[in-house]
C-alpha cells in the first residue's frame, strides 16, 4: 500500500470524514480506512525509509469525538516521515497530538514535553494551569470559530517548523556500538605500549608480575567502565564525553577541573603514541642506513610530520576519521594473526640468534620470575609505563555526541573492548615469555656445533647458543630485555608486524587527537573558565571543533619534542588515574545520595565497586609518581577554588545538590529530637521586609547579627489576594545573594497585613529551624495612615507576644523604604503614603514581575549597616528585664568586622541613693555573662516630669485619634471599642498618662546621651490588652523620635537567652 510521503501535520478540527478521506486519499488507495458512518476510524500513519507504515486509530464522529462525559475531542490525523536514526530526533518530525479524556486542552504524555535539554530540539510546553482552568472559554471560542468556517476545506499546514519545507539535508554521521565504541576503544587501548613495551615489561617483571600488572590496570579500568556505563545510562549524554558525565554528576566545581586535566591528558596521549610511531620509523630508517639528523631529532621530525598528517585527517571530518580507524583495525587484526602464527612456526637460525626458540617449558619457567634491570627496574615503575596501555576506554564516551544511542553503545562497546584487549595482552605476555629468552646477541656465529657447554652462561646454552660474552658485558642487543621489537621478530612476516605497530600507534594517536578537542569544546561551551570561550565554536553539521583541533595539535607537538616515550607515559598515567578516580567518585556519590533522578538503566554496578575504583586510582597515583600526583592535585584544587569563588550560574542537578539536600534534611530531622538550651539560643529572625530590595537597611540590620549564626527569613505579605510570579521570587533571591545576605525569602498572599503576619508567625521554618524573633520596620508615617492599618500593625505586635516570639522594631532617621528610588510599589502593610480607601492596587501582574526583575538586577544600595563604624558607641537602654535579648543582639553585632571597634554602653534605671551599688551589680552581672561593655550608666532622673514642650508634642501626635466625652453620647465603651478600637477616650488617656509621661521622659534622656552614637537599643514596652492601638503607636514613636542614628525597640520573650553557668 502506498503511503502519503509529506512532512506536514494536518490538524483536522473542522473537516468532515468525507473531506478527510478526499484530502488524504484522493485516489481511493486507502479503501475502507475512512467511512462516513458515525463510528468511523481516524488513522495515524507514517512512512519510514527502513520500516513499513505504522497505524494507530481513535474514534471520532463528525467533526468531534463525543465521550461519555460530554467532552468533545476533535480528531487529529497525522502524516509523518520520521527519521531512521533513533538518537537524532529533529524538531521537524510530525507526531500525533492527542487530547486527554479530561479536556481538549489537556494533552496526553509526550516525549517533547520532557526534551528541553536536547540539542536542536524545539521545546514543546504543556498548557498552564491558567489555560486549563479557562478551557471552557477556549473551547467555546473554538466551537464558535468552527461553526463559521467552511467544513469542506482543510486548514493550512502547521508552519511551526520551517525545516519541514526545506530540502532534506544529509544527516550527520552517527555510529553504532561496534564502530563507534568497541572498535574505537580497542584501537586506543592497543597502542604503542603493546608493540614496543609489553615484551620488555615481561622481561623485567616476569610473566607472573606482568599478568598482575595487566589485571591491576584492567581492574581499575573495568570498575571505571562500570561507573561510566551507569552515568552514561542515566539520561541522554551529549557531546563532551567524560567531562560531560562528571560535570553533570558532581557539578561544575569538580567537572571544570577534570575537564581541563582530561583534555590535556588526551593531548599528551596523542603525543605519546605519535612518539612511539616515530621511534619505529626511526629504527627502520637506521636499519636501512638513513639518518636525517641524529637519533633524537629524527624522532622529533617524524613525529611532527605524523601529527600534522593526523590533523588533516581530523579536519576532513568524522566520516574520514572513522574510515581511517576501520582500516587501522583491519591491519591490526592481520598483525595479531601474523604474530600468533609466527609463534608456532619452527624458528630458523636467524630467529634463534635473536633469542626466539619457539614454545619451551624451560624458557617459560625462567621468564616467570622478575629480573629488574637499570634505574627503572621496579614493579611500580613497570606499572606506570604499562598503565597508559589500558587508558583508551574513554574513546567511545568521548565522542558520545556522534553516537546513535550513547546509553546503549557506551556500556556494551566499552566492556567488550576491555575484554578483548585484556585477553590479547595476557596472551602476548604469556607467549613472549614462553618462547623468547631475555638476552641474545643476534650473531649467528654464536651457535655451538658441539655438545660442550663449559663456561656457557644463560638459558640459551641448552639450545646450543652461547651468548655468554654479551650477557657478561651487558651488551646484548636482542632478547626480551634488550629489544623492543620482539613481536616483529617472532611474527611470521616481519613487515606485517611493522604495519601493526603503525596501525596501533596511529589509530591511538588519531583517537586521542579527536577526543581531546571534543572534550575541550564542551568545556568551553559551558563557559566555566574565561579566556577559552574562543574554542567553543563548531563547524559543519557535526559541529567539529576546528579551533580546538589546532590547540590540541600545538600541545601534542610541544610534547613530541621531548622525544622520550617513558617520560611522557609517566605523566599521562597520573592524569588518567585522576580522571578515573573522579568518574568512580561521581558514580559513588550519585548512588549514596538516593536522588530520585539517579535511575541508570545499566544495573551491573554497585556503589562499593565505584568506591573501590576511586581509592585504587588515588593510591596508584601516589605509588607511581608521588610528585606528579601532588602536582595533579594542586592543579585540580586551584581550578576547583576558582570555580567555587566565581560560582557560575549553572544548574545541572548534580549529585552534590542532592547530597546537600540529604544532609540538610537529615540534620533538620535530627534537631527535632534535641531540646532547646539557653547556651545554644540564637535569634532566628522572621523579618517582615516586604520585597527585600525595598528595605535594604532592615535586611542589613538583621543580617549583621544572624549571618553564619542563625536563621533569617525575609517575609513578604502580598495584599489584595495576588499571587507572586516565580520570576519575581527568583529576582529577589538573586538580590539577596548579590548582597551576600544569608536569608530565605518567603512570600504569601493575604487579605490584610495582620492575617499575613499571623500566617508567617505560625508556619515559617522547619522543625527546630523556626523563627523565634519577629523583626519589623517602624511605621514612620503612622499619623497619615489609615486607622485600620495602625490597628493591624499594633495587633501584629500583640500576636507576636501571644505566640511567644521576641520582637525587634527598627527605626531609621530617613525611614526604611526606598521604593521611591526604585520607582516601585510599596507593601501597604508598612508605610502607605495614602489612605487605604483611596488606593488603587489593581496592578497588572506581568508589569509587577517586570518591575521586580529590574529591581533584582539594579545596583545594590548601601546602608549604614554596611559602613565601617569606627570607634563609635552602641547604647543599650535596658530598662526592662526581658531575658537578655537586649544585651545579646549588640554583642552579636560587635562580632562583625565593621562594628568590632564600637564600644557598648548600658543604661539602667536607678535612684541617686543606690546609684553606685546598682552600677556595680550590673557590672558584676555583665561580667558573669562574659559580655564586654565599656560603661554602665545609671539613669536617676527617669521619674522627673518631662519638659512641657516634649509633652505637648506627644499630645499633639495623638490628638487626631482622641475621642472626647462629648463625642460619646449614647455609645457604650464596648460598641466604641468594636467599631474603632484605635480611638483613645478621655478616660483612657488619663489612665495611661503616667506611662505616657515616662516614655516622653525616657526619650529626652536618650536624645541627650545618644545623639551621635552608631546604634541605640531600647527595651520595648509590652502593651496592655486595654491600651488603644493609636496610643501604643504614639509611645513607640515617642521613644525613638529625634535621633540621628538607627534606633531599635527590642523585647525578649521573658525567657533567658543568657546564662551564667556552663551546664
Amino acid at each position: 500500500m502506498r503511503c502519503i510521503n509529506k512532512r506536514h501535520i494536518f490538524h483536522l478540527w473542522t473537516a468532515s470524514p468525507s473531506s478527510v478521506k478526499k484530502a488524504l486519499d484522493p485516489k481511493g488507495i486507502l479503501m475502507g480506512q475512512f467511512a462516513s458512518k458515525s463510528n468511523a476510524q481516524g488513522v495515524h500513519f507514517s512512512t519510514n525509509e527502513e520500516a513499513p507504515p505504522r497505524y494507530s486509530s481513535h474514534h471520532f464522529q463528525g467533526n468531534t469525538v463525543h465521550r461519555s462525559n460530554g467532552l468533545q475531542i476533535p480528531p487529529t490525523i497525522v502524516v509523518s516521515n520520521e527519521e531512521s536514526s533513533t538518537s537524532e530526533r529533529r524538531g521537524s518530525r510530525a507526531e500525533l497530538r492527542r487530547s486527554s479524556v479530561y479536556s481538549t486542552m489537556d494533552q496526553v504524555p509526550h516525549l517533547d514535553h520532557y526534551a528541553n535539554s536536547l540539542p536542536r530540539q524545539i521545546m514543546k510546553t504543556r498548557p498552564s494551569f491558567e489555560t486549563l482552568r479557562k478551557t471552557f472559554e477556549v473551547e467555546k471560542n473554538e466551537m464558535d470559530s468552527a461553526s463559521t468556517s467552511d467544513s469542506g476545506s482543510l486548514p493550512a499546514p502547521d508552519m511551526g517548523n520551517e525545516e519541514s519545507q526545506s530540502p532534506k539535508e544529509k544527516p550527520p554521521v552517527r555510529f553504532g556500538w561496534i564502530i563507534g565504541v568497541m572498535v574505537r576503544c580497542m584501537l586506543n587501548i592497543w597502542g604503542v605500549i603493546l608493540f614496543l613495551r609489553l615484551s620488555w615489561i615481561t622481561s623485567q617483571a616476569g610473566v607472573v608480575l606482568t599478568c598482575l600488572i595487566i589485571l591491576m590496570s584492567v581492574s581499575v579500568t573495568t570498575v571505571t567502565a562500570l561507573s561510566i556505563s551507569a552515568v552514561a545510562t542515566n539520561g541522554r549524554v551529549v557531546s563532551g564525553g567524560v567531562y560531560f558525565m562528571i560535570s553533570r554528576s558532581l557539578g561544575p566545581e569538580i567537572g571544570g577541573p577534570i575537564g581541563m586535566v582530561f583534555s590535556f591528558a588526551n593531548a599528551l596521549a596523542c603525543a605519546l603514541n605519535t612518539v612511539g610511531f616515530a621511534e619505529v620509523v626511526r629504527d627502520m630508517m637506521h636499519e636501512l642506513g638513513t639518518v636525517i639528523v641524529d637519533k633524537v631529532n629524527d624522532v622529533r621530525i617524524v613525529g611532527a610530520v605524523t601529527v600534522t598528517i593526523l590533523l588533516f585527517i581530523t579536519l576532513a571530518g568524522m566520516a574520514w576519521e572513522s574510515k581511517t580507524q576501520i582500516l587501522f583495525f583491519l591491519v591490526l587484526m592481520i598483525a595479531f594473526a601474523n604474530y600468533f602464527v609466527g609463534t608456532v612456526i619452527p624458528p630458523g637460525i636467524d630467529k634463534q640468534a635473536v633469542g626466539f626458540f619457539g614454545y619451551r617449558g624451560d624458557i617459560f619457567v625462567e621468564n616467570l620470575t622478575p629480573s629488574f634491570r637499570g634505574p627503572q627496574g621496579s614493579f611500580f615503575q613497570m606499572f606506570a609505563i604499562f598503565f597508559p596501555a589500558a587508558t583508551g576506554i574513554m574513546s567511545g564516551a568521548n565522542i558520545c555526541g556522534d553516537l546513535k544511542d550513547p546509553s546503549t553503545a557506551i556500556p556494551k562497546g566499552t566492556l567488550w573492548a576491555i575484554f578483548w584487549t585484556t585477553l590479547s595482552y595476557l596472551l602476548i605476555a604469556v607467549t613472549t615469555g614462553g618462547c623468547v629468552v631475555r638476552d641474545a646477541s643476534g650473531n649467528q656465529s654464536h651457535f655451538m656445533t658441539g655438545n660442550s657447554t663449559d663456561g656457557c652462561v644463560g638459558l640459551a646454552c641448552k639450545m646450543g647458543w652461547n651468548f655468554t660474552d654479551c650477557i657478561q658485558s651487558q651488551s646484548c642487543e636482542f632478547g626480551l630485555a634488550n629489544n623492543v621489537k620482539v613481536l616483529g621478530q617472532v611474527s611470521g612476516f616481519y613487515y606485517f608486524m611493522i604495519a601493526g605497530v603503525f596501525a596501533a600507534t596511529l589509530s591511538s594517536a588519531l583517537g586521542f587527537l579527536v577526543s581531546a578537542p571534543k572534550i575541550f569544546q564542551r568545556l568551553c561551551k559551558d563557559r566555566i573558565y574565561p579566556y577559552i570561550i574562543f574554542f567553543e565554536k563548531g563547524y559543519g553539521k557535526n559541529n567539529e571543533p576546528l579551533r580546538a583541533y589546532l590547540l590540541c595539535y600545538i600541545i601534542a607537538m610541544a610534547f613530541i619534542l621531548i622525544a622520550e616515550l617513558n617520560t611522557i607515559a609517566g605523566l599521562i598515567s597520573n592524569f588518567f588515574l585522576c580522571s578515573y578516580g573522579l568518574i568512580n567518585l561521581s558514580c559513588f556519590h550519585a548512588t549514596i545520595t538516593n536522588s530520585p533522578g539517579w535511575r541508570p538503566s545499566f544495573k551491573y554496578y554497585t556503589k562499593w565497586t565505584a568506591l573501590f575504583g576511586t581509592v585504587m586510582s588515588v593510591v596508584l597515583m601516589f605509588l607511581l609518581t608521588w610528585w606528579a600526583a601532588l602536582v595533579t592535585f594542586c592543579i585540580i584544587i586551584f581550578l576547583f577554588g576558582y570555580v567555587s569563588y566565581k560560582k557560575p550560574k549553572i544548574n545541572w542537578g548534580s549529585s552534590v545538590q542532592a547530597s546537600t539536600y540529604n544532609m540538610a534534611l537529615s540534620y533538620s530531622v535530627s534537631l527535632t529530637g534535641v531540646e532547646d538550651h539557653v547556651k545554644n539560643f540564637r535569634p532566628q529572625c522572621l523579618v517582615l521586609t516586604g520585597p527585600p530590595n525595598q528595605r535594604p537597611a532592615l535586611v542589613d540590620f538583621v543580617g549583621s547579627f544572624t549571618k553564619r549564626i542563625s536563621l533569617m527569613i525575609c517575609g513578604d505579605i502580598i495584599l489584595d489576594g495576588k499571587t507572586q510570579p516565580q520570576e519575581t521570587t527568583d529576582s529577589l533571591d538573586e538580590w539577596l545573594n548579590k548582597r551576600k545576605v544569608r536569608s530565605f525569602y518567603a512570600a504569601l498572599s493575604a487579605d490584610n497585613f495582620r492575617t499575613g503576619a499571623k500566617q508567617l508567625l505560625q508556619a515559617s521554618g522547619l522543625g527546630r529551624l523556626r523563627p523565634n524573633t519577629l523583626v519589623l520596620g517602624f511605621k514612620t508615617n503612622w499619623r497619615d495612615s489609615a486607622a485600620e492599618s495602625i490597628e493591624d500593625y499594633i495587633s501584629t505586635i500583640y500576636d507576636t507576644f501571644d505566640y511567644n516570639y521576641c520582637l525587634c522594631i527598627l527605626r531609621m532617621m530617613d525611614g526604611l523604604d526606598i521604593s521611591d528610588d526604585l520607582e516601585s510599589e510599596v507593601n501597604q502593610g508598612f508605610e502607605p503614603d495614602e489612605d487605604v480607601e483611596n488606593q488603587d492596587h489593581q496592578t497588572n501582574e506581568e508589569d509587577t514581575a517586570d518591575d521586580m526583575s529590574d529591581e533584582g538586577s539594579s545596583d545594590q544600595i548601601s546602608t549604614v549597616f554596611q559602613n565601617n563604624q569606627g570607634k563609635k558607641t552602641i547604647d543599650v537602654y535596658w530598662v526592662a528585664d526581658d531575658g537578655g535579648l537586649t544585651l545579646l543582639v549588640p554583642y552579636l553585632i560587635t562580632r562583625r568586622r565593621r562594628w568590632r571597634r564600637c564600644k557598648v554602653r548600658v543604661f539602667i534605671v536607678g535612684d541617686e541613693q543606690n546609684m553606685e551599688e546598682s552600677r556595680n551589680e550590673m557590672l558584676f552581672l555583665l561580667r558573669r555573662f562574659r559580655l564586654h561593655v565599656s560603661d554602665v550608666i545609671v539613669m536617676t532622673d527617669i521619674e522627673k516630669h518631662p519638659h512641657p514642650k516634649s509633652l505637648s508634642r506627644f499630645v499633639d501626635s495623638v490628638a487626631p485619634f482622641r475621642l472626647h466625652d462629648e463625642q460619646q453620647e449614647g455609645v457604650s465603651v464596648q460598641e466604641l471599642r468594636q467599631s474603632a478600637p484605635w480611638k483613645i477616650s478621655d478616660k483612657e488617656f488619663e489612665a495611661f498618662k503616667p506611662k505616657s509621661e515616662t516614655k516622653v521622659r525616657l526619650n529626652e534622656i536618650i536624645r541627650k546621651n545618644s545623639q551621635q552614637t552608631a546604634l541605640v537599643l531600647v527595651s520595648l514596652p509590652v502593651p496592655q490588652s486595654d491600651c488603644p492601638s493609636a496610643l501604643y503607636m504614639a509611645w513607640l514613636d515617642t521613644l525613638t523620635c529625634g535621633l540621628h542614628c538607627p534606633a531599635v525597640l527590642i523585647r525578649g520573650n521573658q525567657e533567658n537567652v543568657l546564662t551564667l553557668y556552663c551546664q
